[in-house]
């Protein structure tokens, strides 16, 4: 179970918050590149206005909306960088690029009126949402923009297959990334518990490597249902071999050539 944490001090700590409460884990680092296409529109307010494309002008009321409450903060009062939200930076961006901003000591005030209409915005569209009409976009003036973004990926692997184990690891995790990856982590775990559980119980009465996937691959999907939902489990026959070694890894089987025994 690979549970993805922010940066390396966290992973580190989870590492040794999880080896401290006597559960199993690796913490690994990865380069990860992402890659991005979209269709990308530069103007001024009022000239994207013009293009007739839905996808365009849904992204420009959301920036009016955000022009809107924006310009009221900024009368009311000077702005500390800290009190912008992620939201506004577009619209604080193009406000600095019209001169319409104004730093005074680490605070940002309004220096001049500009309409929305004379500011000047970068609309982007993802290219997969408009995949067959990518010619009609570029004959509209768009530009064809290909992202790469190279990060590095931060993780510690919980090598456990016990259920109650993987639950203390993900209670202990919770203090170390966000709710989303835990619940991520949760239904991993809770199919590698299945797996394992399900593979242990088949080689009881079947030592033989090869005769223990068929009878799996047979099995699959393995269905995990509750009152109001259901998990299925797929694999493939390379992807349960791996699991083999790690539960031999663990301790709970020996595999050798096309034999299985338990310790």
């Amino acid at each position: 179970m690979r549970i993805e944490v922010p940066s390396r001090d966290h992973m580190n700590e989870l590492s040794k918050a999880l080896s401290k409460a006597g559960i199993m884990n690796r913490p690994k680092e990865e380069m990860d590149i992402a890659i991005s296409n979209s269709i990308v529109f530069k103007d001024k307010f009022s000239k994207l206005m013009e293009l007739p494309f839905e996808e365009v002008r849904e992204r420009l009321r959301e920036l009016e909306s955000l022009y809107k409450v924006f310009i009221e903060m900024l009368k009311e009062k000077e702005l500390s960088f800290e009190e912008i939200d992620e939201e506004y930076v577009e619209i604080l961006e193009a406000l600095e690029n019209a001169n319409a901003i104004e730093i005074v000591g680490e605070k940002l005030k309004l220096a001049k009126d500009v309409p929305l209409e004379d500011l000047e915005f970068e609309v982007s569209i993802p290219l997969e949402d408009i995949y067959e009409r990518v010619e009609e976009f570029e004959k509209a003036g768009g530009k064809l923009v290909t992202e790469v973004l190279l990060s590095k990926k931060y993780y510690v692997e919980v090598m456990e297959v016990d259920f109650e184990a993987i639950q203390k690891a993900l209670e202990i995790a919770e203090d170390y990334t966000e709710d989303d990856i835990i619940t991520k982590a949760t239904l991993e775990g809770l199919a590698r518990s299945t797996l394992a559980e399900l593979i242990l119980n088949i080689a009881k009465e079947v030592n033989r490597k090869n005769e223990l996937l068929d009878i799996l691959l047979a099995l699959e999907p393995v269905s995990l249902e509750g009152e109001k939902s259901e998990m299925r489990i797929y694999f493939e026959r390379d992807a349960v071999e791996d699991f083999l070694k790690e539960l031999q890894t663990l301790g709970y089987i020996k595999v050798k050539g096309n034999r299985i025994w338990f310790y």
